[in-house]
């Protein structure tokens, strides 16, 4: 294990082209969750200059059934995909949540994919896909997260509050950060890089030194809030190095649903399976089942048997026995890795981690997804019915198995 060394994870903003489009997927998520539980839903969204583009297959019980939607089902897509793009704050001539062009091409779910996941008299409910999924735990934050990546996310978090409140009126929706951190041993020692680079009101670049000079120093206050001082003594801030950047947003680049999925998940820190969470039902494996090995993972390091761990599962679509489940505790482990994977399969409330189990344990089938679409799905705060996860409610089981 190397024992110095710099790590670096990114962030984007919920104005970020490729969140719009992800938090657009998901708010159409949780309607059709909020309409019937059981819908299967698969959102792909598009956003560019004054458009926004839906695409995927659903299934919902009064609202799409036998190839037809039910009166007023489009206009209430519409209006919840102009409110989400108005709550994120787009109000600019080339993307407002009033005037782009919309465009729902969404449709009926393949009859051959819902025969292999729906249960039947005789089978249990299948996985929505195949595919391999991790999750990811550490001790050094207290969101048992990554720090370059807790630091990122709590930059542009707070940029955004502050916009949103008018305590910084010169910020626009659109923003990025990174941080890059010293590591000694597992532990961060020193930020040696802060990036943030975020659209602003016109006039605030190099245009006008004063103005550029009030949005950094804004930016480096931000940090300093952010970032505990003792990382903070010999970093170099990179704040907006192109200069300028008014045009953002969708006007400034193409939006997609599923580009993000580092920033989503641990910032590069661990392994990542592939799959895009946003846009999906909780039946789609590529979602429930990233959520329940962050669960796991999370359980594991607070339950005091690691200070790091990784855990992987996999499936097939159809299918609802898991095919593997390995546990890697990076030799941080006080018992051997083997004996956690095999106390997770015998915890009997997880039901051997089938698809339904997970969405049973967790209570995954409600409308509760839209906020994970932006400043990442994992190291939240648990809350009522949302970030469910992120619940430390395995952590006896785990130590009785463990005895």
């Amino acid at each position: 294990m190397r024992t110095n060394y710099l790590f670096t994870s990114e962030s984007v903003s919920e104005g970020h082209p490729d969140k719009v489009a992800d938090q657009i997927s998901d708010a159409i998520v949780d309607l059709f969750l909020s309409k019937d539980p059981e819908a299967r839903i698969a959102c792909e969204t598009l956003t560019t200059t004054q458009l926004v583009v839906l695409a995927g297959e659903i299934r919902c019980k009064g609202v799409f059934e036998n190839g037809e939607w039910a009166e007023g089902a489009k206009e209430e897509i519409e209006q919840v995909v102009r409110n989400t793009v108005k709550r994120i704050g787009y109000e600019q001539d080339g993307f407002h949540w009033k005037t782009f062009r919309f465009e729902n091409n969404l449709h009926g779910q393949s009859a051959h994919i819902a025969q292999g996941v729906d249960a039947g008299e005789n089978k249990d409910e299948g996985a929505g896909d195949q595919g391999i999924m991790f999750g990811y735990a550490t001790d050094e934050t207290p969101g048992y997260m990554p720090a370059t990546l807790y630091y990122s996310h709590k930059i542009l978090e707070r940029m955004a509050a502050d916009r949103h409140s008018g305590a910084a009126p010169f910020l626009e929706p659109d923003a990025k950060s990174q941080v890059t951190l010293r590591y000694e041993g597992s532990l961060p020692v020193a930020a040696t890089a802060v990036v943030v680079s975020t659209q602003h009101k016109k006039g605030y670049d190099e245009n006008d030194p004063a103005k550029q000079a009030e949005l950094e120093a804004y930016v480096k206050k931000v940090v300093a809030d952010v970032i505990p001082p003792v990382l903070l003594r010999e970093t170099e801030y990179f704040i907006n190095p192109t200069g300028s950047f008014e045009i953002g947003g969708p006007d400034g680049d193409a939006g997609l649903t599923g580009r993000k999925i580092i920033v989503d998940t641990y910032g590069g820190a661990a392994p990542h399976g592939g799959g895009a969470f946003s846009g999906k039902d909780p039946t789609k494996v590529d979602r429930s089942a990233a959520y329940i090995t962050r669960y796991l993972a999370k359980n594991v390091v607070a339950a005091g048997l690691a200070t790091r761990c990784t855990i992987q599962i996999a499936y097939a679509i159809g299918v609802s026995k898991p095919l593997s489940l390995y546990v890697d505790t990076h030799e941080t482990g006080t018992v051997g890795d083997d004996k956690i994977e095999e106390a997770i399969l015998g915890i009997a409330k997880l039901g051997g981690l089938t698809p339904r189990s997970i969405r049973t344990h967790l209570g995954l089938n409600k409308p509760i997804y839209q906020p994970t679409a932006a400043y990442g799905h994992f190291g939240r705060t648990p809350e009522g019915d949302f970030f469910p996860w992120e619940r430390l409610d395995l952590v006896a089981d785990l130590k009785a198995a463990l005895g």
